[in-house]
């Protein structure tokens, strides 16, 4: 492994254990400590103090007497086993709970960013090829008019609308209760596509027209390549030029925007999560918050952030592959 890898991989380890580090801080700077809340009543509820003690180091998987630098070594140690410590209120282990709710959030965010980029890929590159047309015009309002509006609007709108007047959508889960602790069969699958049709709905609208304009930008710029200008005069087809020569350099660009995002919507989908009662990492994070469930909202906010950490780093290190121009300097990313 060259040089160049190794120091990116050691700046995304870096990176991932300060955001440990200020996980670690960050909740215990909270008013009254992150147990204080949970030690009176388990006090007020008759159990001893070395009880209580005893109970809290089990959640939190570190002693809560102890001094505050063992307490980090002890949070660090059970962080690279995977241990996260115990959700009081869901009384599981945490990492059992985020392992069953991580793969709901990449799937509406998975898919809700592919047909992003892929409405706005298709749509922007017809905008920029019939550049000032009545349709590239009308196309642009719409997009600026769409993205003004923020995706929890949608949601609420479509919520009502589909599922509570006009019945064809379900009103919250991640799938019906009668496949749920089933294995995977068809009717498992269209339950979850029915549950998930309107997050994926929500964010897909908000998000399109961002793509749609950034695609436009960046194919507007390759129309005025001079390789371009050879290949009309060399007579090429215009189909061929606009997929060959033009789509094809202007998505390039949009790459890293592609990966970025996947891991910025893990952190968005709290509010999406929460409208739709998705029971996803959002969702958890949330209830968390209510709650106070210290070990379940570090643990979530952990894999979130990791989540975003390594799409940064796999763009970083792949996108030089993909369009090797940016190595000589002779491209750059509008997006």
């Amino acid at each position: 492994m060259s040089n160049y890898y190794l120091r990116r991989t050691a700046r995304v380890f870096v990176t991932i254990y300060l955001v440990a580090t200020l996980t670690f801080g960050l909740i215990r700077l909270l008013p009254g400590g992150p147990y204080t809340q949970l030690r009176n009543e388990l006090l007020r509820s008759g159990m001893s103090p070395e009880e209580v003690e005893g109970r809290i180091e089990a959640l939190q998987n570190i002693n809560p007497n102890a001094p505050l630098w063992q307490q980090y070594i002890d949070y660090m140690s059970g962080f690279l086993q995977g241990n996260l410590g115990q959700s009081i209120h869901y009384q599981q282990p945490v990492t059992e709970i985020l392992a069953e709710a991580a793969p709901w959030t990449v799937f509406i965010v998975g898919v809700s960013t592919v047909l992003v980029f892929g409405f706005g890929i298709v749509f922007g590159a017809l905008q920029a090829y019939w550049e000032g047309s009545r349709f590239d015009r009308a196309l642009t309002v719409l997009s600026i008019s769409v993205m003004s509006i923020p995706f929890y609007v949608y949601s609420i709108l479509l919520l009502y609308v589909l599922s509570y007047q006009l019945g064809l959508t379900p009103t919250a889960g991640t799938v019906g209760a009668e496949y749920r602790g089933e294995g995977l069969s068809v009717g498992f699958l269209v339950s979850a596509l029915q549950h998930a049709f309107l997050p994926i709905l929500s964010y897909t609208i908000a998000e399109a027209g961002i793509q749609m304009l950034a695609m436009r930008g960046n194919s507007i710029q390759i129309l005025g390549k001079d390789y371009v200008r050879v290949a009309r005069l060399r007579g090429i087809a215009d189909t061929r030029i606009a997929t060959r020569y033009v789509a094809r350099n202007a998505v390039l660009p949009m790459y890293t925007g592609f990966l970025l995002l996947l891991g910025f919507r893990l952190g968005g989908t709290v509010i999406l999560e929460e409208i739709f009662s998705y029971t996803g990492l959002g969702y958890y994070l949330f209830d968390a918050l209510n709650s106070n469930d210290y070990p379940l909202m570090m643990g979530t906010f952990l894999v979130i952030t990791v989540a975003l950490v390594v799409g940064v780093y796999i763009a970083d290190l792949t996108y030089g592959k993909i369009d090797p121009r940016v190595k000589s300097g002779e491209s750059n990313e509008a997006f």
